[in-house]
């Protein structure tokens, strides 16, 4: 807990480790996308020293429900060290009113603060993990390449509806803003390999096609609790443990509230993307 005189506010500090030049350590600095983390500002430097700097103003709560702002700051050094700071304009990061308009820190002291040489000792002094991965876990299954799946998605879906914005991850993952015409409706995709492990845990009732590749489907409520959103899933299995699970949304962000009555894409045509054998080539 934190006051400078003009209210309390909440300020916490993270260390930890992350593998040097790997995906995880870039996406740790990465902004995020304003289609799921809709924020007043973000920027991302690379120091002199080639450590990687983000600056995030945002939100506690994506979908603002409450006005609890969240400012953070994330270094990841070439060595992997990692550290975070965070700050709120209220006591406690949940569940406490809001204090003052803004955290107390500006983005010049965040930068000053989580840049602090005694941070980077610190993590160094975190034990590191001993003991050698097994033989199964030491070959991981591939991870299809994030634009690659974006792209594929994007020539997938029909000619009747508008792609008005795409993005995703670096691996695996990948959205679409669709619109038809009738208002823009958000569409993602998983494209995951090594799953057949998971397939009595999610496939349970599924259908089984000819050649053996497990289809299941699902209408519901969305996930992120805007009001009226739906989301539709066609969930496959293939018999090579590759995955690929396809979602449409009645509005253009998960976190806002629906614009139509019903996604852009019909349950036949998520089927017809999930099925098709473009997906086989990111093997």
């Amino acid at each position: 807990m934190y006051d400078d005189g003009e209210g309390p506010a909440a300020v916490g500090v993270g260390l930890s480790r992350v593998e040097p030049g790997s995906s995880q350590a870039r996406e740790t600095t990465r902004c995020p996308d304003e289609v799921f983390t809709p924020h007043e500002s973000c920027v991302t430097s690379t120091l002199a020293d080639g450590s990687k700097l983000m600056l995030f103003k945002g939100y506690e709560y994506p979908d603002r429900r409450v006005d609890t702002r969240m400012w953070n700051a994330v270094l990841v050094t070439p060595q992997g060290q990692q550290v975070s700071v965070r700050e709120w304009n209220s006591a406690a990061e949940k569940d406490e009113p809001v204090s003052r308009p803004a955290p107390p820190l500006s983005a010049s002291q965040l930068k000053e603060l989580v840049t602090a040489p005694q941070w980077q000792a610190a993590v160094d002094a975190i034990a590191e993990r001993t003991g050698k991965p097994s033989a199964a876990s030491s070959t991981p299954p591939p991870r299809a390449d994030g634009p690659a799946v974006r792209e594929t998605l994007a020539e997938l879906v029909p000619d009747r509806v508008e792609v008005v914005s795409k993005g995703g991850q670096e691996e695996e993952y990948a959205y679409l803003v669709l619109d038809d015409g009738k208002g823009r409706s958000f569409v993602q995709i998983n494209v995951q390999h090594g799953m057949l492990g998971d397939a009595g845990r999610l496939y349970g009732s599924a259908e089984t096609l000819d050649d053996g590749t497990l289809v299941a489907t699902r209408q519901g409520p969305g996930e992120k609790g805007a009001a009226g959103v739906v989301m539709w899933t066609v969930d496959t299995l293939r018999v090579d443990g590759m995955r690929v699970v396809v979602s449409a949304f009645n509005t253009g962000a998960q976190h806002e509230d629906a614009t139509r009555d019903t996604p852009a894409l019909s349950m036949k045509e998520l089927r017809t993307i999930a099925l098709s054998p473009r997906w086989d080539d990111l093997n």
